[in-house]
């Protein structure tokens, strides 16, 4: 099975038939999709300027939608990289009991899913790699009341998510599944309540 990097290849290929580039870089969601498969594609797609069902896109364009997705894969696994030395450093220091971020990075590892978006056509308008910045500092710091991605503070709580965790807060703005240790604990009440939460 291709990885990664010999999928993106295939995608910058001159000599590689236009359609077995679009199906690598369709592959490489297998391997990083941080809104989940369909929902990436299309935040690609209309980044770069084509069409999800494009059959024969211009691949400038293809090598576009692969290079963002590229910035935002090297963002994630240097965070990936920094979150293993630190449980490295405090296993040696004692702390073995993982705290509520390392509970939930353990769902997301490798990337897939890290700003799910259940529903494909709504998700964040900016970069891939920006959004995965805003995450990460998030994880970060104390948690807020708003979303880590675009600070709105209209969150609802769904269930039947296709994705694990299957219910949680969803941004009502930009559409991601935002990560339960982001937020306070007034926060998740008032998204399970279906309330909004008011700055006080």
């Amino acid at each position: 099975m291709a990885g990664f990097r010999s999928l993106a290849r295939q995608v910058r290929d001159p000599d590689c038939d236009l359609a077995l580039r679009r199906y690598s870089l369709r592959k490489c969601l297998e391997k990083f999709a941080p809104y989940g498969h369909r929902a990436t594609w299309d935040h690609l797609c209309s980044r770069a300027g084509f069409g999800p069902e494009d059959r024969s896109p211009d691949p400038v364009r293809l090598v576009a939608a692969l290079e963002e997705l590229e910035e935002a894969r090297s963002v994630w696994l240097a965070y990936e990289t920094d979150f293993t030395e630190r449980r490295r450093k405090e296993k040696h220091d004692g702390l073995r009991r993982p705290r509520s971020v390392d509970d939930w990075h353990r769902m997301t590892w490798g990337g897939f899913g890290v700003a799910w978006c259940d529903d494909p056509r709504v998700h964040p308008g900016e970069p891939l790699a920006e959004v995965l910045r805003r995450l990460i500092t998030a994880l970060n710091r104390q948690p807020g009341s708003s979303c880590p991605v675009c600070n709105a503070d209209r969150l609802i709580w769904r269930y039947g998510l296709d994705h694990e965790p299957s219910s949680g807060p969803v941004c009502t703005d930009c559409g991601i599944l935002v990560p339960r240790p982001v937020l306070t604990p007034r926060a998740l009440e008032y998204a399970r309540r279906g309330r909004l939460l008011m700055s006080a």
